[in-house]
C-alpha cells in the first residue's frame, strides 16, 4: 500500500478510482471517500446530518457496490455530500456503519451508479485494494 486513500485511474468512457486499506473496514470507507472527492470538495463541508446504513450482500465487492450505492442515494436525495464514514461492523456480507456529511450547492459531477465493471477486492501483502467504476 502506498499510504493513499485513493487515486483517480484512466478510463474510457466513465470514471474510475483505485482504493486502497489495510483492511476491509479502511478499504470501504476510502471508497466513499474517494467517491465524495469525485462528487465536490469535501474540506468544504460542515458536518450536518448523520445515516446510519446496515447492509448485507452475497460477497465482499457487492457489499462494496450495494456501500456506495446507497451513499449516492442519500447524497441525491438530500442534497449533500457524505465525507465522513464510520464502520462499526463489517464481513464479506455485512456492513453496518455511518455516514456524515452537509449540504452542496452542486455536485462537480452526476454520478449515475456504481458498477461491477472489473470489480475484484484483492487482498495483498499490505492489506486491500479495488479498482471502482462510476457510471457518469
Amino acid at each position: 500500500m502506498t499510504g493513499k486513500r485513493f487515486e483517480e485511474v484512466p478510463h474510457t468512457a466513465d470514471l474510475a478510482i483505485r482504493v486502497w486499506g489495510r483492511d476491509l473496514a479502511e478499504l470501504f470507507v476510502n471508497a466513499a471517500y474517494g467517491m465524495a472527492c469525485q462528487l465536490g470538495d469535501p474540506e468544504h463541508i460542515e458536518l450536518t446530518v448523520e445515516y446510519p446504513v446496515e447492509l448485507e450482500a452475497l460477497d465482499a465487492e457487492t457489499l462494496l457496490v450495494s456501500w456506495l450505492g446507497e451513499l449516492l442515494y442519500l447524497m441525491e436525495r438530500d442534497g449533500c455530500l457524505l465525507t465522513e464514514f464510520e464502520i462499526q461492523h463489517i464481513t464479506p456480507n455485512h456492513l453496518r456503519a455511518t455516514a456524515r456529511g452537509g449540504p452542496v450547492e452542486r455536485y462537480h459531477i452526476h454520478i449515475k451508479a456504481v458498477t461491477f465493471s472489473n470489480l475484484n477486492i484483492i487482498h495483498t501483502g499490505q492489506g486491500y485494494e479495488t479498482t471502482v467504476v462510476f457510471d457518469v
